[in-house]
């Protein structure tokens, strides 16, 4: 059976039925889903997002370069920011080309090894983005509850060893994903639900038994997005707390300000999760566009926005951008 006998977002009964009864393992060949309903205008509807992702990349390799290359950032709080633009990166790196390869050259095939590798590499990021989110927490609630012992709390040997286990934690807990898949049988030909490879879709597509994978599935996401959200809630709490004690309603205003930006990136994190996760289970089939739109967006919003936020909110940022041009305009001069 070719790939071209199967309908763009469609999975026939019929058709997963005998391809089970052929199923192999480790040599299967996974079809990527565009917007259903909208194949022939695939170039034109991935326009915003394919320019989402590009100007992500610009705005995460600038925030890297700006901090890199200006001392007066080399700050816990903008270290954590530069792991945070790293992990952006990455997961653009991760999705961007299957959707170049999906929208633009209408090429849908993925080998299981580019697929599973593709789907460690996204969830990867996700749980490194997470954790930094979580550090992040961390931080802010430091330097308003000890601001006089910060700088000798959060060195930057200590940042060094968070983002070590960060990026540790995010290998340990995705690591058994893919090997356990290879042990899965699945058709020949399998069509995805996105134009990326998610652990989910891949379990819920094998013909054999996948507790051991939806286990191990549910173990890892509660061990980095259920662990790192509720410790930033309690973070926010001991925040909020701390805050509610200070005497003066000014210095309340100026210690919760320092918390916006991290804030407004933890609503932009896990807020399309959330709405993705409840579309799926209430109107996932009504709307299959929207919930592929949704889906993409999930992934691209975060890394689209996360510059700006703090672009917009950093004051340290917004003079590291101006004494940046200003030396510009003296190398021009």
């Amino acid at each position: 059976m070719s790939a071209s006998h199967l309908q763009d977002g469609q999975r026939s009964p019929g058709v997963t039925m005998l391809s089970c009864n052929s199923s192999i393992s480790g040599h299967s060949t996974f079809l990527l889903t565009g917007f259903p309903g909208l194949e022939a205008a695939h170039h034109w509807v991935s326009l915003p997002i394919n320019l989402l992702c590009v100007v992500s990349i610009l705005g995460n390799s600038f925030v890297l370069f700006l901090i890199r290359t200006d001392p007066a950032l080399h700050e816990p709080m903008y270290i954590l920011l530069s792991m945070l633009a790293a992990s952006d990166l990455g997961l653009c790196a991760s999705t961007f080309p299957t959707m170049v390869r999906l929208f633009w050259l209408s090429a849908r095939e993925l080998p299981f090894d580019l697929c599973a590798a593709q789907m460690f590499f996204i969830h990867g990021f996700t749980y490194v983005e997470s954790g930094v989110l979580l550090a992040m927490a961390f931080d802010r609630f430091v330097a308003i509850r000890d601001p006089l012992h910060y700088a000798s709390i959060l060195t930057h040997s200590a940042m060094a060893k968070v983002g070590a286990a960060i990026l540790g934690r995010a290998v340990l807990l995705n690591l058994p994903g893919p090997i356990l898949l290879r042990r899965l049988l699945f058709p020949q030909i399998s069509v995805l639900s996105h134009c990326y490879c998610l652990h989910c879709d891949l379990v819920g597509l094998a013909c054999s038994d996948t507790q051991v994978n939806s286990l191990v599935g549910l173990v890892s996401i509660l061990l980095s997005l259920g662990f790192d959200s509720s410790l930033i809630l309690l973070s926010y709490g001991l925040i909020l707390r701390t805050v509610l004690s200070i005497a003066s309603p000014g210095e309340r205003l100026k210690a919760l300000n320092t918390c916006v930006s991290h804030l407004c990136i933890v609503l932009i994190f896990y807020l399309p999760k959330l709405g993705l996760s409840v579309l799926h289970r209430v109107e996932k089939h009504s709307y299959p566009a929207l919930a592929v739109l949704m889906a993409n967006l999930h992934f691209l919003v975060p890394p689209f926005m996360n510059p700006i936020v703090y672009c917009i909110k950093s004051k340290q940022i917004r003079q590291g951008l101006l004494r940046r041009f200003q030396q510009k305009r003296v190398d021009v001069a």
